[in-house]
């Protein structure tokens, strides 16, 4: 549907949110471990290093002790207990990340056969930002877009029109 390039409409526009506000110079680590869209900056020029799988609630020790000028953390927040522990972790002064916005019409996200995959948190963008801000960050950017599908039903069409991804850049606050 998009490309061979971005196999995802969130792909996409993730990308361009990032070239937009990131130069492919600078280095960035993103939480997680490696996944298609890593593949996708390395791709592109950008100099990118992961997380390796530790359990970022209680362990934030490859944060802490990183040099990246840049922290990305896409869709991964909402996985955590205490998001607010790991934003203030961030060494780094840039970051970008986006989230899934919380819908109204549908439940949290949970794998019914991974522990793992679950959403603790579905913010509204203002939570967020007030979480983004508490920890030490300023917003200077942001967008949302909507993630239709091609289903039948009430919330497949409220997918058409109701945003459900969140992205920011921000500046870590000197303090």
């Amino acid at each position: 549907m998009y490309d061979q390039q971005f196999p995802h409409k969130r792909f996409k526009l993730t990308f361009q949110f990032l070239e937009k506000h990131i130069s492919n110079t600078s280095n960035i680590l993103d939480l997680g471990v490696e996944n298609p869209f890593t593949k996708i900056m390395k791709e592109q020029g950008y100099s990118v290093e992961n997380t390796k799988g530790e359990d970022l609630d209680l362990d934030t020790s490859f944060i802490r002790n990183s040099d990246s000028e840049v922290v990305t953390a896409f869709e991964i927040f909402e996985h955590l207990l205490s998001p607010f522990t790991v934003l203030q972790d961030i060494q780094a002064t840039k970051l970008v990340a986006s989230i899934p916005l919380k819908l109204w019409f549908a439940s949290a996200y949970r794998s019914k056969t991974d522990m793992r995959d679950r959403h603790y948190h579905e913010f509204e963008d203002w939570q967020f930002d007030w979480l983004l801000e508490k920890a030490g960050w300023k917003i200077i950017a942001r967008q949302k877009w909507t993630n239709p599908t091609k289903k039948f039903g009430i919330r497949p069409i409220l997918r058409w029109f109701t945003p459900r991804y969140y992205i920011v850049y921000a500046e870590r606050i000197i303090k």
